[in-house]
């Protein structure tokens, strides 16, 4: 898996929208301004995170972004393949003949630590990751 900023980019800016959570929507022009993230870049990933049903658009004087479920409900796996990225090691992308026809000698290697990763961010709520930060902020 080579995690993009794509990928990374789109889990601080839904991280940012959770741990700012006040029942209001929040402007990607906030967001863009807190993670130094390109406006039009966050732009393009919500639209994407939209599609996915992760958050939900506000439109008109005091819109922007709100969750479309709970902070608690939404898992990292969600958020990155959202946005496009795959979370998959292997160069063949699960074809099982990535090596003149053949399979590589490493191609078990990959599928297991690819799936120790799903595994991993599948099991990481946004909440969670807020709380460990929020747990973390005096050490």
């Amino acid at each position: 898996m080579q995690l993009t900023t794509k990928g990374r980019y789109a889990v601080t800016a839904i991280l940012d929208l959770a741990s700012n959570d006040t029942g209001k929507p929040i402007t990607l022009d906030i967001i863009s301004q807190r993670q130094n993230i390109s406006l039009s870049y966050l732009e393009q990933l919500f639209a994407k995170l939209r599609r996915a049903e992760l958050v939900k658009s506000v439109r008109g004087p005091g819109g922007g972004y709100l969750l479309d479920a709970k902070a608690c409900d939404i898992n990292l796996t969600q958020i990155i393949e959202a946005v496009d990225e795959n979370i998959d090691l292997r160069r063949c992308k699960g074809i099982k003949v990535c090596n003149n026809g053949r399979q590589c000698i490493s191609h078990q290697l990959w599928c297991e630590v690819s799936e120790q990763i799903r595994t991993f961010l599948n099991g990481k709520t946004l909440q969670m990751v807020i709380d460990d930060h929020n747990s973390n902020k005096g050490v």
